[in-house]
């Protein structure tokens, strides 16, 4: 494939062919560079010609097997990578980037120069209302805060997945855990990311708060972090403890961090690793994995198994491991409910003894960039119940078998792809009653039958659904009808310039309250029906450079309006209603 072909698989592809050269030859640098760029194309499809001259020369010298050349342009590649960067995105997303890739190639947040902003230090009355807040917290609050603390500095975390931390490390049901949350964020021990105040009930990723890691009350809790991981009832101990215990029997819980050196961490009885009770095994920080032999056919126990980027945001963590031969040990595992592998760099496919996890419910393989095909066995995964394939940009095709999951609840990064490489189409999740989140790429070259989309009106429990386009001159005017139960509608690389008919007032249901739109070429919001309006209360419009916004008609437009965020369009660089 040449890397003009299509640039949101260039940068995934680059990557496997590297992997052939790296152990020989010392191209850190210049894989950390591409690692970064894995998720630029799907934010914003233009400017790519500089950054596709590198890639190409980067291709060139694999193909030709000239690495010696390679080396000596690796500084001037990088520059070329890393300037394009800044083209690529917009000046708030390109400083986040930059913090994101300094601290996933072990740099530490100061190192970074940041303009136009300063990380600002805690105010003294922040921090005694934090102290505050944080002594005022019962048992339960306290020990799921003190949980996240084994999480590396500045992570951003998603909500859903830690209030399923929580449960793993903690027990109770998950509807306890969200008003540990809500308590938490209320005391602004948790901060959002990425969310106004405004949208304070809405927060889907989050900090831990500055005050968090300030040397005034640093040791309060450390102490308490360490009575937590010692106390004789914990469910809980990290690798970094773990040739400390003497009892290993009583945990049920492993956190991999990333305390042994070069932040490699190995599973084998050498390192301390003896013991084959282990409930759970859960990485929160550590970048590179390294499995003794026969290490996971050991541990007959599991129920949870996360060793990607599950519990932090997959988007900038990467992890590696020695070989991926592990996966085959997975095929005893009667009891494997949840298999993350997400942000895990290797992984072209998928071995037999993934499909033989007859207790599998959850299969998180977002950020797979080598992942390539999904066979047809994945029917055999009765019980899954969450399946995300997002990221994923060499996946280009999906198995027959899919339509066969009847209790799946959330689909993720379902492609579309030419008419040869999709057997399953659409219009077979129509058999997918459960679903009630669902994404769809459609990829360039896609072929759509008529009436295919029509078919999602079947699918009754949907609440959040998410299209986004992979070529953005490429539209046929496809035919929605969206079921009644939806409450979220993204649409990512949007091609068209005008509001087409389904998404119009009177082809939506009053149910539908968030309506995002993310980049492509849309000029106008008026839709050119009189006397029909949206029933939507949350507006997002991000990266339409097209668009222009005029307030008073927007409000017209939208008249139950409570919130929007327009950012990067024709006449607003940001604004928040």
């Amino acid at each position: 494939m040449s890397v003009r072909t299509n640039p949101m698989k260039a940068v995934a592809s680059l990557l496997k062919h590297l992997r052939t050269v790296e152990k020989r030859q010392h191209l850190k640098t210049l894989k950390s560079e591409l690692i970064n760029m894995t998720n630029l194309f799907s934010t914003v499809k233009k400017n790519e010609e500089e950054l596709l001259d590198a890639l190409t020369a980067v291709d060139g010298y694999i193909r030709s097997s000239n690495i010696h050349q390679l080396i000596k342009e690796e500084e001037n590649i990088c520059k070329k990578i890393g300037d394009s960067a800044k083209n690529l995105l917009p000046d708030a997303d390109t400083r986040e980037s930059n913090v994101e890739a300094a601290q996933s190639s072990g740099r530490t947040i100061k190192d970074v120069k940041l303009h136009k902003r300063e990380v600002k230090s805690p105010q003294p009355e922040e921090l005694e209302r934090f102290e505050v807040c944080y002594k005022a917290l019962d048992d339960l609050h306290k020990r799921c805060f003190l949980s996240l603390l084994l999480f590396p500095e500045n992570a951003v975390i998603k909500r859903r997945n830690v209030i399923f931390w929580w449960n793993v490390v903690l027990g109770h049901e998950s509807e306890i855990f969200w008003n540990v949350f809500m308590e938490l964020k209320r005391g602004a021990l948790i901060v959002p990311h990425g969310h106004s105040d405004a949208m304070i009930h809405d927060v889907n990723k989050f900090k831990l708060s500055p005050c968090t890691h300030h040397e005034s009350v640093r040791p309060l809790l450390q102490n308490d972090l360490k009575q937590f991981l010692s106390a004789n009832d914990s469910k809980i101990t990290t690798s970094s403890h773990c040739s400390d215990c003497s009892d290993h029997t009583r945990f049920e819980c492993l956190a991999l961090d990333r305390q042994k050196v070069k932040q490699k961490v190995k599973l084998s009885d050498e390192l301390g690793f003896k013991s084959t009770h282990w409930r759970a095994v859960l990485n929160v920080g550590a970048s590179y994995l390294n499995f003794g032999p026969q290490r996971l056919a050991k541990m007959k126990r599991l129920e949870v198994l996360q060793l990607g980027c599950w519990l932090q945001d997959s988007a900038s963590h990467h992890i590696e491991v020695e070989s991926e031969d592990f996966l085959n040990e997975l095929s005893g595992q009667k009891h494997l409910k949840c298999l993350s592998l997400s942000g895990i760099l290797g992984i072209s496919k998928l071995p037999s003894s993934i499909f033989q996890l007859e207790s599998l419910e959850t299969l998180d393989l977002k950020a797979c960039h080598y992942l390539e095909t999904l066979p047809n066995d994945i029917a055999s995964l009765r019980n899954l119940k969450y399946l995300d394939l997002s990221h994923c940009y060499l996946l280009d095709r999906m198995p027959k078998g899919i339509e066969k999951l009847t209790v799946l609840q959330v689909l993720k990064g379902f492609v579309i792809g030419r008419p040869n490489k999709t057997p399953c189409k659409i219009s077979d999740l129509a058999n997918l009653k459960n679903l009630e989140r669902l994404s769809i790429h459609i990829g360039s070259g896609a072929v759509i039958q008529e009436r295919e989309f029509e078919r999602l009106i079947e699918l009754t429990k949907l609440q959040h659904l998410k299209i986004s386009w992979g070529v953005s001159d490429w539209f046929r005017d496809i035919q929605i009808i969206l079921p009644s139960s939806l409450t979220r509608l993204h649409l990512e690389c949007f091609p068209v310039q005008e509001i087409p008919e389904w998404l119009k007032p009177s082809k939506l249901h009053q149910g539908l309250k968030v309506l995002k739109i993310t980049g492509g070429k849309l000029k106008s919001m008026n839709h050119g029906e009189n006397n029909n309006q949206w029933g939507v209360e949350v507006l997002r419009l991000k990266y339409l450079k097209q668009l222009r916004v005029d307030i008073p008609d927007l409000k017209e437009l939208f008249p139950l309006l409570s919130h929007a965020e327009i950012i990067q369009v024709l006449n607003h660089p940001y604004l928040v209603i």
